[in-house]
């Protein structure tokens, strides 16, 4: 019978040399798109683990002395909402030691004031049926497309006449909520009820797209309202944007400024929801290719209680 524990520092070793491997993280975070695949060397391993073993929110599955998997999970836009950013698999024959540690997870961040844990995973990887046994509701499928170097770049660039009448500008905290208005004619209704139904759900659920400074936003506005919403970030080598748009005209314009920003990169990632069908058309035949499927699953802290329900207080006459 596995158990489930908080990470210590002495657990460091056991868990980076365990049965002589390395074990992957399935767990994918937008700001870890483009080095999922990346190899597992020990030392990398070692300063990855060791943040871990160090971290607040990590917590570890073992057997008598043996290690067998490890979850550790951070703060989304807000402590209301949680994603699982490590998640590791050291008994692939039992299903147990995930889906403790996932119950674990969600005790947990409950306890610490969280009503919404995330997770992605790759759409044909076991850890969906696992997850969704134990409360994970699989909501969102993504497609990963990435474009390489500078050449690809230049063959993919609209032939279009750039639209003069269009202005990107920067982000300000004022276009917090018409970028939610903008989330709501973007993202179907099915998607946003598991999500984020409201504007404080939406903010609480915006996840971060680069470790480290140098994200950038820029909006389209017509009409009196956010049209058009772009994020870039570059982190190091990689460069990540993600966008919506009220309709597909717009979609050249913020990608041609993605590419701008994103020059210096040598590659370009961006995760694109599978109802964005326009979207990713549109990056296929500017170049972009798919790099893998991710299904985004949601697990809510919070139970629901019924209302007790009134009825009508019978009025008793006495006499005077």
């Amino acid at each position: 019978m596995s158990s489930v524990r908080t990470v210590r520092p002495t657990d460091l070793v056991a868990l980076v040399t365990y049965d002589g491997h390395v074990y992957p993280n399935v767990a994918l975070t937008r700001d870890r798109t483009g080095k999922q695949a990346a190899p597992h060397p020990l030392e990398t391993a070692l300063e990855q683990w060791f943040s871990f073993a160090t971290g607040r929110h990590t917590w570890i599955s073992i057997r008598g002395a043996t290690l067998r998997g490890l979850a550790s999970a951070r703060r989304r836009g807000s402590k209301t909402a949680w994603e699982v950013d490590c998640l590791i698999d050291a008994a692939e024959d039992d299903p147990t030691v995930l889906s403790g540690l996932l119950d674990q997870v969600a005790a947990d961040a409950g306890k610490a004031g969280a009503e919404k844990v995330f997770l992605r995973v790759e759409s044909d990887s076991a850890v969906v049926r696992t997850a969704s046994s134990c409360g994970f509701l699989p909501y969102l499928r993504e497609r990963l497309l990435a474009v390489g170097d500078a050449g690809e770049r230049g063959a993919s660039t609209t032939n279009a006449a750039p639209d003069e009448t269009l202005t990107l500008r920067r982000w300000s905290k004022a276009d917090a909520y018409p970028a939610f208005r903008l989330y709501n004619r973007w993202t179907p209704e099915p998607v946003r009820r598991v999500e984020a139904a409201t504007f404080r759900e939406w903010q609480a659920a915006r996840e971060r797209v680069s470790p480290r400074r140098g994200m950038h936003q820029r909006v389209i506005e017509r009409d009196g309202e956010i049209a058009g919403w772009l994020r870039t970030a570059a982190d190091g080598e990689l460069g990540r944007f993600d966008m919506m748009a009220k309709e597909s005209a717009l979609f050249d314009p913020l990608i041609d400024e993605a590419l701008r920003r994103l020059r210096e990169q040598s590659a370009i990632f961006s995760l694109v929801p599978e109802f964005a069908e326009g979207l990713r058309a549109r990056l296929d035949e500017r170049g972009f290719v798919e790099q893998g499927e991710f299904t985004v699953l949601a697990r809510s802290t919070t139970r629901t209680v019924e209302a007790p329900e009134l009825a009508p207080a019978r009025v008793q006459s006495f006499p005077a």
